[in-house]
């Protein structure tokens, strides 16, 4: 997997929208202008919009040949040398067809999100470069009152500092207080809870090394049969990362997107899992046991799973780099980037 260069004061990193054009609307475009700012302010960076990015809900629904052009334009352009989304949606899938994937392998550059940008991730690594699954500039940058240290350091840590043997800790606090989009409360702070579990054990035990591979398993079924899913091969020796949306799937409906990829053969092939914290916690102990429940299904007792790691719609999180060595040490419960996630 190509590495692309670490980020720096004073490079210019592009905003697309290449699933929902929420950003776009009149009630939300401040939060653009927003997360804009802290990414020039606190981190140093030049910002711009591709040109489609802010044009709305319904022409991003309607031009998915755009929004690939957009994504193809930045990969293109030698000036930008990172590129974040806007925000998740329903149908990143669409603009699959549009992929060069030559332009991105030659033209490897940091790439970040999460949600239904999980697709993104997958194209990605079939360019064969490494992504970044991390914050988006709607949600996570565009934070009212102030960005979450917890995501800001692990931002810097990942994209600008590479730093090798880094440890994903987990946060000393999270949040479920949802401040609702609207200008009239940007100056309305999340409050956060103490985090009372840290990172859980759900089975197995020991350490292994590989790279991470996965997202946000609400899209899967998307994804499942298309170009972009990842063939038996991709999956071997990998360590697969799982997170669930803020549609909190059902016990069941995981139940049922988890015994796809048993059937497929994936947890066959695949050195561990870990799995991100429930959007605001919600059926916590019930995703637990699904997990528990499924892994028996296929023999899988023995497969290591770590629970309750912060990424995807938790609040806070970290910046996972798709395609470069990670450790897991079940024993001791910790995360260590074993090389640096990016080329320095």
């Amino acid at each position: 997997m190509i590495k692309p260069k670490c980020l720096k004061k004073g490079d210019k990193v592009a905003i697309v929208s290449l699933s929902s054009g929420l950003i776009g609307e009149e009630p939300f475009i401040h939060k653009y202008y927003l997360g804009k700012k802290r990414l020039e302010e606190e981190f140093g960076l030049e910002v711009v919009a591709m040109p489609n990015a802010l044009k709305g809900v319904k022409f991003i629904e309607e031009h998915p040949e755009l929004r690939a052009k957009d994504l193809m334009d930045a990969f293109k352009d030698k000036t930008i040398k990172g590129i974040i989304c806007t925000i998740g949606g329903l149908d990143t899938i669409r603009i699959a067809p549009y992929i060069d994937y030559d332009v991105i392998k030659n033209n490897p550059k940091i790439f970040m999100g999460y949600s239904d940008t999980t697709a993104n991730h997958f194209m990605m690594q079939k360019a064969g470069i490494v992504s970044y699954y991390g914050p988006c500039l709607m949600t996570d940058f565009a934070e009212y009152v102030k960005m979450f240290d917890y995501t800001k350091d692990s931002v810097r840590e990942v994209l600008f500092n590479g730093t090798k043997n880094y440890e994903i800790k987990s946060s000393e606090y999270w949040s479920d207080d949802f401040v609702p989009w609207g200008e009239e409360n940007i100056n309305v702070e999340k409050k956060v809870r103490k985090e009372e579990h840290g990172y859980e054990l759900l089975q197995g035990s020991g350490k292994i090394v590989g790279k991470l591979l996965g997202g946000c398993i609400d899209a899967f079924p998307i994804y499942v049969g298309t170009p972009i899913w990842p063939i038996i091969d991709e999956w071997r020796d990998k360590i697969l990362f799982l997170e669930t949306s803020e549609d909190s799937l059902s016990p069941d409906i995981l139940q049922y997107y988890l015994m796809n990829l048993g059937a497929q053969g994936i947890f066959d092939v695949i050195k561990g899992i870990i799995i991100g914290k429930p959007k605001d916690e919600k059926y916590y102990e019930e995703y637990k046991e699904v997990y528990k429940k499924i892994l028996k299904y296929f023999n899988k007792e023995d497969l290591p799973v770590l629970y309750n790691i912060n990424f995807g719609h938790a609040v806070p999180i970290t910046t996972l780099p798709i395609g470069t060595d990670v450790e897991v040490d079940f024993d001791n419960k910790k995360i260590t980037l074993v090389e640096s996630p990016i080329d320095k």
